[in-house]
């Protein structure tokens, strides 16, 4: 009889809130129509599709597109269905079976996941009070334990919180091993390290066009190291990993001269009055212990009971992300951020 790995017995699959809901700010996507950004729209890509041809496996197109709008050298890009799927793949195959992956908690769930499922060993530092990694405390572990990766997000997801180049470079510099820095959210702040990503020998700068560029639906994420790095990421990965439709759509939005500020600098101001509001409202509801400064598009807060406060949120039809004593709301639309701050002020204390 076949026994399931005892390293997967028990896994569940993940789990994001479904169902129907008025309004979702759970899952950090765009409010932004990318249709209003596309000459002849998603419909006039769609159309230009060979689908009876297989991709191209390079994504040559897109890479060079992805090159021009930030600024990098093609030669030093891979694309990936999401990040997702290229953080399994960095796992997978750029790490030896038994290596530790070192974390900074609390942070993406799956630095943790695809570690296990590749027999690798986790573990992690928690982050400080204000919910920032302590670089000393980090670097400290990661040499104690002579680990393999360090992985974080930088701005962070949950925390909205995150570190300056200077500090992450830091990290780079004095890791024992390979560094994968998550910059899905660094489009909302102006500390990235993509410009050096190909400078360094033990550095990988992941990005994502899930958030900013409001493409959630498509999965389109790339990374940016060296060279010896990217020979292999575009060596393993599996031939036609990003669809045709998605390279195209993806190609089309990025060929917008300024769309990454253009959409950003949108998603920034809802924030910024989303943040405000909350703060207000944290003054008044004495179930706001804590709202963290947010460097991201959305805004994270420490509750005394979040998990209540969340399911009446969700009997009014509004969804957001709720951790253990901690909410995450992401920025909407104007007439979002103002449903959910009422909704607030009718279910707190």
């Amino acid at each position: 009889m076949y026994e399931l790995p005892a390293k997967v017995r028990g896994f569940k699959p993940y789990d994001p809130i479904t169902g129907y809901y008025k309004i979702r700010l759970d899952a950090n996507e765009s409010y932004v129509d990318i249709n209003d950004y596309i000459e002849g729209g998603v419909a006039g890509v769609a159309a230009k599709v060979a689908y009876n041809r297989y991709p191209d496996a390079a994504a040559a197109k897109l890479c060079s597109t992805i090159a021009k709008s930030f600024g990098l050298n093609e030669r030093y890009i891979t694309t990936g269905n999401g990040s997702d799927e290229l953080i399994s793949i960095i796992t997978s195959v750029l790490l030896e079976k038994g290596q530790t992956v070192l974390t900074s908690e609390p942070d993406f769930s799956m630095y943790r996941f695809y570690p296990s499922v590749y027999e690798l060993g986790v573990e992690s530092v928690q982050k400080n009070d204000v919910l920032e990694i302590n670089v000393d405390e980090l670097l400290a572990k990661a040499n104690a334990i002579n680990a393999g990766m360090i992985i974080f997000s930088n701005p962070c997801n949950p925390t909205s919180t995150g570190l300056c180049r200077e500090e992450v470079l830091r990290i780079v510099e004095n890791a024992p091993g390979l560094v994968v820095v998550d910059e899905a959210y660094m489009d909302f702040w102006d500390q990235s390290i993509l410009d050096v990503a190909a400078d360094y020998d033990n550095l990988i700068v992941l990005k994502t066009c899930s958030k900013a560029l409001g493409c959630a639906a498509m999965r389109i994420g790339f990374a940016v190291a060296g060279e010896r790095i990217t020979d292999v990421l575009r060596a393993v990965k599996s031939p036609y990993n990003t669809d045709s439709f998605s390279q195209e759509l993806a190609t089309a939005l990025l060929s917008r001269e300024g769309i990454v500020e253009e959409l950003s600098g949108l998603m920034i101001e809802s924030r910024k009055e989303l943040y405000a509001e909350i703060v207000k409202l944290a003054e008044k509801k004495s179930e706001i212990l804590k709202v963290y400064p947010s460097k991201t598009n959305f805004v994270f807060m420490k509750m005394k009971d979040s998990r209540s406060v969340h399911k009446k949120l969700l009997e009014r039809s509004i969804a957001i992300r709720c951790f253990d004593g901690y909410l995450r709301i992401t920025a909407g639309k104007a007439e979002e951020n103002e449903a959910v701050i009422k909704a607030l002020e009718e279910v707190l204390e």
